[in-house]
């Protein structure tokens, strides 16, 4: 471990050297970007009792990347990601990883990547939603997908900017190495008719060993304005489960953002899930009861005191329905004030 830790230290500060180097002689060697988000949270209440009056500090993510521009039309990102594990009990430091590595050809509106690259299940989503920071989209949340993986992707949009698409064919492991001879084919097709509406449909489909594949059904609309935007939209997937009764699930989400001031958002977004989640304790941040139905909320104000500088309180809620068992969870309740900047 302390060998990979050493070698990630040696590889930036490589880069890093002959970036400013460069800068200096004047070349095009590319860029250094970055962002941070984090909370201070305080849990005052929770369907698992050993978390009520948990409170802390956490950064929840830390990206460090690298752009350049390479001959022709051929173009590079190199992409670490840090974060803390958010599942109030592990304790260690911070390790970076791989998040993008990939290689770009991009011509006359269309893109194709090889590598590590987004994946096309909520891009356009949480690119809406605009609040990755305070909290990621149902899919992410709920563990349905990945926002990465590893293969080959096509991107583009129709001449008049109307028709959007995005295809990929992956490993199916996110990130991570490959596992299985099974592929992952996605999907999403995305209309703008004005300026201010998107309509979107995504499909895919994960080849998984033994008969456990993963099929994902979603559509989203979207409509904004100067001052607001609202979002809705519907998920549903199928787990298949190798002789036995395949596990289906399904939600529902809206959210709106509207701006106060010119420095002042607020932000609201409803999640309910038909059916509960059977990896629902092992979300991090926010763990979910595994046994009920639920609806999830979250909500607060954005406050942008510098530019690329937010101060964001918010409150997380997720009430449960009453279980097979015939118990209801306890209500979790999470008040947080996160904090997001970029570079």
């Amino acid at each position: 471990m302390m060998k990979k830790q050493l070698l990630t230290l040696f590889l930036i500060m490589i880069s890093a050297g002959a970036i400013f180097a460069g800068e200096e002689s004047g070349k095009n060697t590319g860029k250094i970007h970055g962002y941070m988000f984090g909370d201070y949270y305080y849990v005052s209440s929770n369907h698992d009792s050993g978390l009520v009056d948990q409170n802390g500090f956490w950064l929840r993510r830390v990206y460090l990347g690298y752009d350049k521009d390479l001959d022709g039309n051929f173009s590079m990102r190199l992409r670490l990601e840090m974060n803390t594990a958010g599942d109030f009990s592990s304790s260690f430091r911070l390790e970076p990883y791989i998040k993008d590595a990939y290689l770009k050809w991009k011509k006359s509106g269309n893109t194709i990547y090889a590598g590590i690259s987004p994946s096309p299940t909520w891009g356009v989503i949480e690119h809406f939603w605009g609040y990755r920071s305070v909290e990621r989209t149902p899919l992410d949340l709920q563990k349905w997908g990945s926002s990465r993986d590893f293969g080959i992707a096509l991107k583009g949009k129709t001449p008049n900017g109307v028709v959007g698409y995005h295809l990929m064919l992956g490993n199916g492991n996110s990130n991570r190495s490959e596992t299985n001879p099974g592929k992952k084919a996605m999907g999403a097709v995305s209309v703008h008719p004005t300026g201010a509406l998107v309509l979107e449909g995504y499909l895919d489909w994960n080849d998984n060993p033994g008969g456990t594949d993963w099929i994902t059904v979603q559509g989203f609309a979207g409509f904004k304005t100067d001052q607001a935007k609202i979002g809705l939209q519907y998920a549903q997937q199928t787990r298949k489960v190798e002789n036995g009764k395949d596990i289906d699930l399904s939600l529902v989400s809206a959210f709106l953002v509207a701006t106060i001031n010119p420095k002042t958002n607020i932000f609201a977004r409803v999640d309910r899930q038909f059916d509960p989640n059977p990896r629902g304790n092992s979300i991090s941040y926010i763990p979910f009861d595994e046994t009920a139905k639920s609806t999830f909320f979250v909500g607060g104000l954005d406050f942008s005191t510098a530019k690329n500088v937010h101060i964001m309180p918010n409150v997380e809620m997720v009430k449960y329905d009453e279980n097979d068992a015939g118990v209801t969870p306890d209500t979790d309740v999470i008040a947080r004030v996160t904090t997001f900047f970029k570079f």
